[in-house]
């Protein structure tokens, strides 16, 4: 019973900081863009390099005909 005493106000105190958190979190701007992320993973940076291993190929063939 005697740790109840401890337990119940040390539970509000963890309700309350994390409600802290949450709230900030909110206020900053941490949810704003829910869908970003999930597309920069689709996106990948595959298509990048094959447009610069493309291009490399493309110069190499000029300068093989010069």
């Amino acid at each position: 019973m005697e740790s109840l005493y401890l337990l119940i106000p040390l539970s509000v105190m963890l309700v309350f900081v994390i409600g802290v958190l949450f709230w900030w979190s909110l206020r900053t701007g941490q949810y704003d863009d829910l869908e970003g992320p999930a597309y920069r993973l689709l996106l990948d940076d595959r298509d990048e390099l094959r447009q610069e291993e493309d291009g490399g190929a493309e110069s190499a063939e000029k300068s093989k005909q010069e």
